[in-house]
């Protein structure tokens, strides 16, 4: 039998496991945002999900059905829209980082995405609004317009009074 103090000793060289760091790919990802920023491009949105422990750009495109269907209810993810507001008045380009938590990821890869989420908004950081979605039902352009017009201040109608 074992002697008490080998076997202390011994459980305490077993390692560890310890959380590994999310990295990201930087380049991809600025690149990714300047798109979706430039006037010069017809690219409307990006999304970013995790390879392994790495965020990479794994999507672009137009159009809003397109990009919701990026999200799965089993994975973590992070999008970033142009959305055009204004009213025949003026028009203008707001955008919007989303925090994309499905339904059926697990509570650790919850909890590790706000650490995660500080790590990417150090690259896309010119924003109106900041959403954390959960389900696919809050996939939806209304709502997110909604939160653009309350955060982008003055909304001045159709310019036209009626007498």
């Amino acid at each position: 039998m074992s002697d008490p103090v080998e076997v202390e000793q011994m459980s305490e060289t077993k390692p560890r496991k310890m959380a590994l760091p999310t990295s990201l790919d930087k380049d991809a990802i600025r690149e990714a945002y300047e798109d979706v920023r430039s006037n010069l491009s017809d690219h409307e949105w990006a999304v970013f999900k995790f390879d392994g422990l790495k965020i990479v750009c794994s999507a672009k495109g137009q159009g809003f059905e397109e990009f919701c269907s990026e999200f799965h209810d089993d994975e973590r993810a992070f999008g970033y829209i142009r959305i055009q507001m204004g009213d025949e008045m003026s028009k203008r380009s707001k955008f919007l980082f989303l925090t994309w938590i499905g339904p059926e990821v697990g509570v650790m890869q919850r909890a590790k995405m706000s650490t995660d989420k500080s790590i990417i908004k150090d690259v896309i950081n010119n924003f109106a609004v900041e959403l954390q979605v959960e389900t696919s039902v809050d996939l939806d352009l209304e709502m997110f317009k909604a939160h653009l017009n309350k955060a982008g201040g003055a909304n001045y109608g159709t310019g036209v009074r009626e007498l």
